[in-house]
C-alpha cells in the first residue's frame, strides 16, 4: 500500500463512522436536528432512563448499543427544549439489526439464547434451538439484543447513507 491508499483508506474510514451515527427516533428530518441539537442543554441525554444517548462534539445526539437499548419511552423528545426531538416524528431507530452467522455459537450447535431473552419485541427466532435470525417485520432496532451477545455476532448496519 502507498502513501496516497493509506491516506485514502484513513480519510473513507473516517467518514463511515461519521455516517454510522445512530440518531434518536424522534426527528422529522436530518438537517433540522443537526442544526437545533447545537443550541440546547442536551436534556435529551441526561433524561434518557436506559443511559444511551451520548452527546458528540458537534453537541449532536447519538445512541451507543453498548450501554443497553432504546425503550421508546419518549423522555428524550419530551426533553427537547428545541422541539428538534419531538414525539410527533417517533419511528423505529433508522439501523437494520443482523446476526452474523459465522460468528454467532447457536448458529455452531451451542445453545445460546442471549439475543432472545432480551428481545422486547419476540423479534428473534429460532429454527428449533438453533439457527437465530431477526424478523424484521418485529424488530424494532432497540438494540437491547447487541451487547448480550457473548460472540459478537450481531452487528447494527446503519440504513442512511
Amino acid at each position: 500500500m502507498d502513501r496516497r491508499e493509506l491516506f485514502s483508506s484513513l480519510a473513507s474510514s473516517k467518514e463511515q463512522k461519521q455516517e454510522s451515527l445512530i440518531r434518536p427516533p424522534y426527528y422529522k428530518e436530518i438537517d433540522s436536528f443537526l442544526k437545533g441539537c447545537t443550541t440546547c442543554n442536551k436534556e435529551c441525554a441526561t433524561s434518557c432512563e436506559e443511559n444511551i444517548i451520548v452527546i458528540k462534539e458537534d453537541g449532536t445526539p447519538t445512541i451507543d448499543f453498548s450501554k443497553g437499548g432504546c425503550t421508546y419511552c419518549d423522555d428524550c423528545a419530551k426533553s427537547c427544549p428545541n422541539e428538534v426531538l419531538s414525539v410527533e416524528y417517533k419511528r423505529v431507530i433508522d439501523v437494520k439489526v443482523e446476526i452474523d452467522i459465522l460468528k454467532c455459537m447457536s448458529w455452531h450447535n451451542t445453545m445460546c439464547f442471549s439475543c432472545k431473552d432480551p428481545c422486547l419485541d419476540d423479534a428473534i427466532k429460532f429454527l428449533g434451538m438453533f439457527r437465530p435470525s431477526i424478523d424484521e417485520k418485529l424488530c424494532t432496532s432497540c438494540g437491547f439484543c447487541l451487547n448480550v451477545c457473548p460472540s459478537d455476532a450481531i452487528k447494527i448496519i446503519n440504513k442512511r447513507s
